[in-house]
């Protein structure tokens, strides 16, 4: 394996969508959500550990889950565990994170990854990103893996790339916020827009050249902290500077101010687990195509049912279509699939309503 290869593997959301299994304390990435074996973590740290190195794949993440890491990833050790005090977006934990790799291996390339996407062609997935390092060792380029889309989604942000450019790597003209039904139409019928999937990969020295061109000002706080970043003092340079850093994703930051971006059609089969609905489209189906995660059951008129409780639970559904039912501990939610961007605001209002424990 090449020791010049390292990963960021984004690990601190909450996935809220994906409540009630997913709370605060214990978010979706530390779930089996598939009802496979594994974690959604642990699959994305045993797929990225295919082609880098275990050692050199470092975990970002909030605080409060850093006992849920080393349960769940039992081999890594402290300095792969990048712990932020404070929530502050994605640019802010990336440029830290790299700000340590440099200082370990300034010849380092890397990538960013969400923890909880499911990727199922594993070996298109690396064959990928090993395109990309070799690509990224030889020029000055920050680099994503786009996802061509099946359906005019509203749900994704969009990536616009050249489309004069027959190769295989492709310029990137500009970032697109999430559109609306007919923008998303028009993108799918112009043919060069990808659904912009948050994977990223670049050399340490052009995300941090980035950086410094991008973001002076955050770019500035976190370098003061390069002499104590991997020794014993950098716990407390991070814990009285991080949280003065802008709340701020890397997109905004860094890849839609750069000229130097670059993008590479996948090949593989992606889903990014955001909601109950992409959950059960990634699911087998029974034969009324309800899909099923750890129960038993018994259904008479019911199709379309996203359907997860404790493992071996009865449960029977009579009636209902197109309903996520999730049985979790204190919690039963029964809600539409059609509705199931409103989850977020129901877990709002349920904290409102029976407290913070609850979400």
């Amino acid at each position: 394996m090449n020791n010049n290869y390292y990963a960021i593997l984004m690990a601190g959301g909450v996935g809220s969508r994906f409540w009630p299994v997913s709370t605060q304390d214990f978010p979706k990435q530390f779930h089996d959500m598939l009802g496979t074996g594994d974690t959604l973590i642990q699959k994305t740290f045993n797929r990225l550990s295919k082609l880098i190195p275990k050692e050199n794949i470092f975990i970002l993440t909030n605080e409060r889950y850093n006992d849920l890491v080393f349960e769940q990833l039992p081999g890594v050790t402290h300095r792969q565990v990048v712990l932020e005090p404070a929530m502050r977006n994605t640019a802010p934990c990336i440029l830290y994170a790299a700000l340590k790799i440099q200082k370990e291996n300034p010849e380092a390339v890397m990538i960013v990854a969400p923890s909880d996407h499911w990727i199922e062609d594993e070996d298109a997935f690396i064959g990928n990103v090993k395109q990309a390092f070799n690509f990224c060792e030889k020029s000055e380029s920050l680099m994503t893996l786009g996802i061509t889309p099946t359906f005019p989604n509203t749900g994704y942000g969009y990536i616009e790339y050249n489309k004069e450019s027959t190769d295989a790597i492709k310029p990137v003209n500009q970032f697109r916020e999430k559109p609306d039904y007919d923008t998303a139409k028009s993108f799918l019928s112009q043919g060069n827009f990808l659904w912009n999937a948050g994977i990223f990969m670049w050399s340490v020295k052009t995300v941090l050249k980035a950086f410094q061109n991008n973001q002076p000002e955050l770019y500035e706080l976190l370098e003061k902290g390069i002499p104590t970043y991997n020794t014993d003092f950098e716990d407390d340079f991070i814990r009285d500077n991080y949280a003065k850093a802008e709340n701020i994703s890397i997109d905004y930051a860094v890849m839609e101010k750069s000229k130097n971006v670059y993008v590479i059609p996948a090949t593989f089969d992606w889903n990014d687990l955001g909601t109950w609905g992409s959950l059960y489209d990634k699911l087998d189906k029974d034969e009324a195509n309800n899909a099923v995660v750890n129960s038993r059951t018994l259904t008479e008129d019911a199709s379309g049912n996203m359907i997860r409780t404790a493992t071996n639970k009865i449960v029977v559904v009579d009636g209902l279509h197109d309903y996520i039912i999730v049985d979790k501990e204190e919690v039963l939610l029964i809600f539409p699939k059609t509705k199931e961007q409103d989850i977020k605001k129901v877990l709002q209002k349920v904290k409102d309503k029976y407290g913070d424990e609850n979400g």
